[in-house]
């Protein structure tokens, strides 16, 4: 690959990195709007059931204090709830999808999937799978920068 055509990988990705800190901006202004990493988490929760925020934070690929503001968030929206475990450890709570959550996570789902089928409509499945690789290959570049 020469250098102009890492040259225009470059730039994409960081069109892609200043449209996630924009989605992330309008989730801090609107309860409506979702950043990824909200998806992310009531996707987690969608899946595997309700968990702790340590559990949560590992499947959300994030920290726990992280993970700790976006179950606020998400509580004050109304999509999660937070309950002390069973155990009776004050530090622990147990974060689990409500039904407008679990809504809320279809419907994203819903959107993302159409989304994607737009975007794509004009490409071959290869095309697709090599773009999957190639935003594995950059999440693993950024973990390292």
């Amino acid at each position: 690959m020469g250098d102009e055509a890492i040259t225009r990988l470059a730039r994409a990705a960081y069109r892609l990195s200043a449209a996630d800190s924009r989605l992330r901006g309008r989730a801090t202004r609107n309860a409506e709007a979702l950043s990824l990493a909200h998806a992310r988490a009531l996707k987690s929760l969608a899946e595997h059931g309700p968990m702790t925020v340590n559990q949560l934070a590992g499947h959300v690929e994030t920290t726990g204090a992280a993970v700790t503001q976006l179950v606020n968030g998400l509580a004050g929206a109304g999509y999660v709830t937070r309950e002390r475990a069973a155990s009776g450890d004050r530090r622990t709570a147990i974060v689990a999808l409500t039904d407008a959550g679990r809504r809320r996570h279809e419907e994203r789902e819903q959107v993302l999937a159409a989304g994607l089928r737009e975007l794509t409509q004009d490409l071959d499945e290869r095309a697709i799978d090599a773009a999957g690789v190639v935003l594995d290959r950059l999440a693993t570049l950024y973990d390292r920068l």
